[in-house]
């Protein structure tokens, strides 16, 4: 949860000058995609009891984007990927953290 935590917060790093001057930098591209890679693996080392508490987030989703990023690296169209980032890191923090609190309460 640690790894998902700093792969989503490295992603708002080199997003935060926005759209325009991500989509005009490979470098911050490839970044965004290396830790959107990290995330999705780590994702799937979650205790499944976890996904099933958390049926919201999109896990077989998440799943399917890591073998993209994986298998099709150069095919990875820098759209649907900047969607990702706005859309959908939000909720899988949240998430995480919520996981987290209740780790450690216990």
């Amino acid at each position: 949860m640690e790894h998902i935590l700093e792969c989503i917060r490295r992603v708002g790093e080199d997003s935060a000058h926005g759209r325009e001057a991500v989509f005009a930098s490979r470098t911050l591209q490839d970044a965004i995609l290396r830790n959107l890679q990290i995330l999705c693996e780590s994702t799937q080392r979650l205790d499944e009891r976890y996904k099933r508490e958390h049926a919201e987030i999109g896990w077989q989703s998440i799943s399917g984007m890591r073998n993209v990023l994986v298998h099709d690296y150069f095919e990875v169209d820098f759209e649907s990927v900047w969607r990702i980032v706005e859309r959908d890191l939000a909720p899988l923090e949240q998430t995480m953290r919520l996981i987290l609190a209740k780790l450690d309460e216990s």
